[in-house]
């Protein structure tokens, strides 16, 4: 069979969740359904995988789902105790009093706080703990979803500190001996180039995040009002990536994004309360009353206002769960420390499941979901909250998790049907690689451009940059090769790629959508993050191209061309906001019209 229909049989599953999910907004536990029964066809009848290699592949899926799940229950389980001591009320407050800007409050919690999070445990974890954090702040469920899944892009290639890069691309690259013998160096070279790249992109994220919160869950819908605030965003943007890439070059691939996130939080805290770039007070942003929110925009998690039992709390001691979850996720995570070691000692496990070589293991202890049933049982305690308080926090936790658990049973299995197809009787790849095969058989000497795409089509899969790296370095870095290029380059365009596309990656978005109870709606929110991955996958790719073609076609090349379109858009929206601005009549709390 040619490479051209193998790639497009691959494709049939991705254009089942495409069609099926996105493009006829299906909820995922219809969607995915079709998808997997789809893959499932695929292997037997085409790539002739034995049938027991697909059950194995189903049934790790079905844990890696249930693994998935306990995370959620966690982090709904810490939102909702949060709620029931009155803690959230008392976040809510300290936020108002930075400022009542719901567009400063989007940048502080999702880019910043979800910045050292993703750094720290990587996985998803920033969405569940961001994402119901703006909830309770009072933002749309779906706002908070999409807001947190933008943002998954810059700092995720240094997420969990570093897993993406010293286990995806490590691992891929490992499998060629003939590369290099010191890969920790290969790696930490690389670094400072996938640096560099999510520097460069990663500087109209925070904006990205506001305009489209404006756009589609402000009461104008309208782009112009999240861009007036155009210089604090790049303001946050700089504040965590200039530390960011600092980091990578002095320190390597592990902590770039938490040193990056934590620094940019104490930057950007600092200089708002001193108003520094700040909108003023009468002109703050905020969303319509609850009343007139379109219904889809809501989860069946019910943020309550609920005070404290004496009335009042302090900041410190509200914040104080977030707080210990920063620090265990820290603590657990560093291998320098001994708690790595102990924590996965304990794994479940079924190896070689029906003699198919596939392994379905489960480290309760190493997992996130842990961390926040502790820190909430930590808080019961801090908080000083009544059983019947916290009985009513976990029941409502576990009934939303429940409603999550259909659409990431499905989900998660259909991913590693599609990632295990390979060793088949009709010998072809695996389908994400038959699928790349094509691609780069088309592409010829302008693969850089679309090496990002495939970067983020592995994630957009597998659910995980670390695993679109595992898949795809050594792919890519044989693809530099053959069109006569530096095939780091491309690898970095690969990681970077994989991370963004954490944006429109399924599961994960299932995952946020789970977390505050906003099940059904997930086509949407991909349908909302589909035009950040593009702009993010493309100028890359551009960039990368100019980079890699630069001293055998100069400047001025197509790649260039791309990064120059792109740029000078940015800067034309940005330049002609106030005019836009000017027509658009806005209520604020004074009756000004702007």
């Amino acid at each position: 069979m040619s490479t051209g229909i193998l790639a497009f049989l691959s494709l049939l599953p991705i254009l089942a969740v495409a069609i099926f999910l996105v493009g006829m907004r299906m909820p995922a536990s219809k969607a995915m359904p079709i998808s997997y029964v789809v893959a499932v066809g695929l292997a037997l009848l085409i790539w002739k995988v034995p049938g027991a290699n697909v059950a194995a592949a189903s049934i790790n899926g079905l844990v890696v789902a249930g693994t998935l799940l306990y995370i959620i229950f966690g982090a709904i389980l810490l939102l909702n105790t949060l709620q029931e001591s009155g803690g959230l009320r008392t976040i809510r407050q300290g936020f108002t009093d930075i400022s009542e800007d719901r567009r400063i409050q989007v940048i502080i919690v999702a880019w910043l706080f979800g910045s050292f999070i993703e750094g720290s445990a990587g996985f998803g974890t920033p969405a569940a703990v961001a994402v119901p954090l703006m909830v309770g702040l009072g933002f749309p469920a779906m706002a908070a979803v999409v807001a947190g899944m933008v943002i998954q892009s810059t700092p995720v290639s240094f997420g969990a500190v570093g897993t993406p890069m010293i286990v995806g691309v490590g691992t891929g690259l490992s499998a060629d001996p003939t590369i290099t013998n010191d890969f920790v160096g290969l790696i930490s070279f690389i670094a400072t180039k996938v640096a560099f790249l999510h520097m460069v992109a990663g500087t109209l994220i925070p904006l990205f995040v506001v305009a489209l919160m404006t756009r589609y869950f402000g009461k104008n819908k309208s782009f112009t009002e999240g861009l007036k605030i155009w210089k604090f965003a790049l303001f946050a943007a700089f504040a965590m990536t200039i530390p960011y890439v600092l980091v990578a070059n002095l320190l390597g691939p592990e902590f770039p994004s938490m040193i990056g996130g934590l620094t940019g939080l104490a930057i950007v805290i600092f200089a708002a309360k001193k108003g520094f770039l700040m909108p003023p007070k009468e002109e703050a942003w905020d969303f319509e009353e609850k009343s007139k929110w379109d219904p889809e925009w809501s989860g069946k998690i019910e943020i309550r206002d609920v005070a404290h039992r004496s009335g009042s709390m302090g900041m410190v001691r509200a914040w104080a769960p977030y707080i210990l979850v920063g620090l265990f996720l820290v603590l657990s995570r560093l291998k320098t420390l001994p708690f790595v070691e102990w924590l996965q000692k304990w794994t479940l496990a079924a190896e070689d499941i029906f003699g198919s070589g596939i392994t379905a293991s489960f480290q309760p202890l190493y997992s996130p979901g842990t961390i926040f049933i502790l820190v909430s049982l930590i808080t019961f305690f801090i908080h000083g909250m009544s059983g019947s308080a916290y009985k009513l926090a976990f029941t409502q936790s576990a009934k939303t998790t429940v409603a999550a658990s259909t659409a990431l049973v499905f989900t998660v299995p259909m991913v590693q049907v599609f990632l295990n197809s390979g060793g088949g009787a009709a010998g072809y790849d695996r389908m994400p690689i038959e699928l790349a095969n094509g691609v780069a058989a088309l592409a010829g000497d302008f693969w850089p451009i679309f090496a990002t795409f495939i970067g983020g089509l592995g994630a957009f899969i597998a659910g995980s940059n670390t695993v679109s790296n595992m898949m795809f370095a050594l792919f890519q870095y044989d693809v530099g090769s053959q069109i006569g290029v530096d095939p780091t380059w491309i690898v970095a365009l690969q990681a970077v790629g994989g991370a963004a596309g954490n944006m429109i990656c399924v599961h994960n978005v299932v995952a946020a959508s789970a977390v505050v109870g906003l099940v059904g709606k997930e086509g949407i929110v991909i349908r909302k993050t589909l035009l950040p991955f593009t702009y993010y996958a493309l100028l890359l790719g551009g960039l990368g191209y100019s980079i890699v073609w630069y001293a055998e076609k100069g400047l001025f090349n197509l790649g260039s061309f791309i990064v120059a379109l792109i740029a000078m858009a940015a800067i034309y929206i940005i330049a002609t906001n106030k005019k836009r601005a000017s027509q658009i009549t806005v209520n604020t709390p004074g009756g000004k019209t702007l």
